[in-house]
Parts: C-alpha cells; sequence; structure tokens
C-alpha cells in the first residue's frame, strides 16, 4: 500500500474535522434516504467538470420488478453502431444514483469513445436482495435486445461498475457467459466486491478511508442477502465456474478494504484461461472515480480506464 495521494488526503483530513465539530449520530441511527441526499451532495461537489460535449437523456426500461430507470450518455459525432458500455454505480446496493455517478460516466463515454447506458437499479432496505441484481440482468438483456435502437454494436457490448456495481457487472458478466444471443465483449470491474465473505487480509485490516468497516456491515444489514438461496450471485470469487467469461479488467484501489478480492478475481479468471488485466493505484482510496475535483490523480485514472475499455470495444 502506497502513502495516500496528497490531495486526498488533505480532504479527508477536512471531512474528519468537520465530522468532529458536527458528529453525526451511527449510520444504524439514519434512514437511508438521509444517507443517499448526504452521499449524492457530497460526490456531486467534488466532480463538476466531468465533459459535457455529450448528448444525455433519461428513459425507462423494463425489468422483472417493474421499469428501471437509465441514462443513455453518446458522445457528439459518434458513428452509430458504436461500442456500449452498461453501467452500474456503486454505493454498496444501498445509496448512490444516476447523479452521483454522472461525471463518471460522461467521461467513460468521452474518452471510451463509446455510448454508456447507466443503470438506475433498484436499492435497498426498499428492495432486498436480489432485486438489484435482477435489475442490471434484465438492464443488460435489454440492451442487446434493442442496441440497433440506442446506436448500438451488440458484439461491442460491455458491462461496468464500481464497488457494489462492479459485483453487479461481474455477476451478469456470468449470468450471461453461456447466452449465445448475447455474448458480452468486456466487463470493466472498478474495486469490485466480489465475496460477501470477510476473508481477505484487506477486508480485515483497512478499515477506511472511504469505505469503513461499519459502513460494509450496514450495507450488508440493509441487502438482506445472508441465507437467500441465491446469494452466490454475491460473490463471483466463489463462483464454480468462471472460464468462458468476458474478458475483464480489475481495478483496485491501494487504501481500500476490498482490494485483496479485486486482485483474487482477476487472478481467478486468468486460471480459468480468461483474457484478465489487473491494474492498482496504490495512492488512491475507495470510490475514487466519482471524486475527480479532488485530485489530478483521478482524471489519469479515469483516462487509463476508458483507454483500456476503447481498446476492448474497437
Amino acid at each position: 500500500m502506497g502513502v495516500i495521494d496528497p490531495d486526498f488526503k488533505t480532504m479527508l483530513e477536512a471531512l474528519a474535522k468537520q465530522a468532529a465539530e458536527q458528529p453525526m449520530p451511527p449510520l444504524d441511527q439514519l434512514p437511508a434516504d438521509m444517507v443517499r441526499a448526504g452521499y449524492r451532495m457530497l460526490r456531486q461537489s467534488q466532480d463538476q467538470n466531468a465533459p459535457k460535449d455529450l448528448d444525455v437523456r433519461d428513459f425507462a426500461v423494463p425489468g422483472p420488478h417493474g421499469d428501471i430507470p437509465v441514462r443513455l450518455y453518446e458522445p457528439k459525432g459518434l458513428a452509430s453502431p458504436s461500442g456500449l458500455l452498461v453501467y452500474f454505480h456503486g454505493g454498496g446496493w444501498v445509496i448512490g444514483d444516476l447523479d452521483t455517478h454522472d461525471g463518471h460516466c460522461r467521461r467513460m463515454a468521452a474518452w471510451g469513445g463509446c455510448r454508456v447506458i447507466a443503470v438506475d437499479y433498484r436499492l435497498a432496505p426498499e428492495h432486498v436482495f436480489p432485486k438489484g441484481h435482477d435489475d442490471a440482468l434484465a438492464a443488460t438483456k435489454w440492451a442487446f435486445d434493442h442496441a440497433a435502437e440506442i446506436g448500438a454494436d451488440p458484439k461491442r457490448i460491455a458491462v461496468g461498475g464500481d464497488s457494489a456495481g462492479g459485483n453487479l457487472a461481474a455477476s451478469v458478466a456470468l449470468d450471461l457467459k453461456d447466452d449465445p444471443e448475447r455474448r458480452l465483449a468486456f466487463q470493466l470491474l472498478l474495486y469490485p466486491a466480489t465475496t460477501a465473505d470477510w476473508r481477505t487480509e484487506s477486508r480485515k485490516t483497512l478499515d477506511g478511508p472511504v469505505l469503513t468497516f461499519e459502513t460494509m456491515r450496514w450495507f450488508e444489514k440493509q441487502l438482506a442477502a445472508a441465507g437467500h438461496p441465491e446469494a452466490h450471485r454475491l460473490s463471483p470469487l466463489d463462483a464454480a465456474d468462471v472460464a468462458g467469461v468476458a474478458p475483464a479488467l480489475v481495478v483496485t484501489a491501494g487504501h481500500d478494504c476490498l482490494k485483496d478480492e479485486g486482485f483474487a478475481y482477476a487472478e481467478k479468471l486468468k486460471a480459468a484461461g480468461v483474457k484478465a488485466a489487473h491494474r492498482e493505484y496504490p495512492s488512491l482510496p475507495h470510490d475514487f472515480y466519482v471524486m475527480a475535483d479532488v485530485s489530478p490523480a483521478v482524471n489519469a485514472a479515469a483516462r487509463e480506464t476508458a483507454e483500456a475499455l476503447k481498446a476492448a470495444l474497437a
């Protein structure tokens, strides 16, 4: 683990000072909507300079639990059909939305030279496991089946996500690996959660600075997946067979309790003969992609990530 990026260190110190002066109740005592609003306000304030030269429109696609809101990003002048990234935001399956990750999706579209469709999947605790996973799979199938309508090439469709969204993307890729009609070209897994188990070293030792153990436990409680017959969908790392799944880039952050399971999943894919790359940013914390205004290191990482996406969907 490298020394944390100095700009992030300054930001984290300021947030810690603010928390000391204005203490918040424990997460368990706060309604989910309040936590969501706080997260949205913070992340939007840290990401205000994303590319603007895109056509963006919101609509909904059908899913097993009702309509699923989505947002389509199209770089101006992009040829049709193009590659498409189906994207799932992070936030522990409980917080985050289309707005918290708007800047990140704009960068992936503009710098990755593709269309991006961001999925506003159902969140816990109002919609417990596996409704979010069901939405993610349904939205991805819709993208394949309606590719022509959104200017996408069905042979160049990727799934991607960060944190809990990376978990959704990996889960969808496994669900579709034997679907002859919907062959994913790529999976972009950004500091993904790949297991519900706390067995890795980083899950035992890296409590924060952004993703804390308290927050992780709160997410798990809201999701209520423990003991569910489909709980395996939360743990791609423990999947019996990953051979034949789409090629992957797995990105991890040095200051993140999820980093070891991300690396382990990349290794599992490679061992099964899947083309998989792993990239770690040792000085960055969890959630860095949606804090682009905090440090120049974020845009540098995002450009590298978008270039890998562009090459995969070329």
